[in-house]
Order: structure tokens, then C-alpha cells, then sequence
């Protein structure tokens, strides 16, 4: 977001993302933690960007695989985020992932960034 100046260069707005970085193996057994973990971050003032709509983003860049496991983990963790008022925004979603969730149905939920997409941050 950047606004003008008539009198200089145009001054932008920094934006601090809420960013979960979700990497290895995911199980069913984790994915309450990632939520756990999603919700401190959302409750965390420190971790509040200017931006209270702004969305979560979650980097599954480093996901050992894509499996239903991880499904069900972006399924959950969507709702923690839409029950905050946010939309769950994945990066880094490489072409197995984007086929699991345009097969369930996921990817019209939540916002998509390929693997070769890379946002900056955290």
C-alpha cells in the first residue's frame, strides 16, 4: 500500500504478516498444535499487523509431501483464521498440494502462491 506526496517520493505503508511456517512430515497428530500454534500468533499483540483484515499466511514450502494429512491441516487451520476475521493465504504450494486442494474443494478457500512465488518475511 503506498500514499503520495505532492511534495516527495511516495511513502509505504509496511505491512508485518502473521506467517506460520509449516515444514517436514505432517501428521494428523500435529495438526492441533499447528492450530495452537496459528491461534497464539493471531491472540499475540506483538504479532498483530497494521492491517487487522490482512491475511494469515501459511508457508508450506518445506512440506516433506502432500498428502490428506496436510489437507486436513490447511482445512483446520483456514477456520482458525476465518474465525479471527482472516482468510488462511498458502505459499510456496507446489503442484501436488494445488491438485489435493482443487480435488476437496480447499482451493477456492483459502488464497494460493506457488512454489516459485516467494513472498517476502519470515
Amino acid at each position: 500500500m503506498s500514499f503520495g506526496h505532492r511534495n516527495g517520493p511516495p511513502v509505504v505503508a509496511a505491512m508485518n504478516p502473521i506467517v506460520l511456517v509449516v515444514a517436514g512430515h505432517v501428521t494428523r497428530d500435529v495438526v492441533p498444535a499447528l492450530c495452537a500454534e496459528l491461534e497464539t500468533l493471531l491472540n499475540d499483540p506483538r504479532s498483530a499487523p497494521l492491517d487487522p483484515a490482512a491475511p494469515v499466511e501459511c508457508d508450506v514450502g518445506g512440506v516433506d509431501r502432500a498428502d490428506l494429512a496436510l489437507v486436513e491441516a490447511v482445512a483446520r487451520l483456514s477456520l482458525v483464521a476465518r474465525r479471527a476475521g482472516r482468510q488462511l493465504r498458502l505459499r510456496r504450494v507446489g503442484p501436488e498440494l494445488q491438485g489435493l486442494l482443487d480435488l476437496v474443494g480447499l482451493a477456492d478457500v483459502v488464497g494460493l502462491e506457488g512454489p516459485e512465488e516467494r513472498v517476502p518475511g519470515p
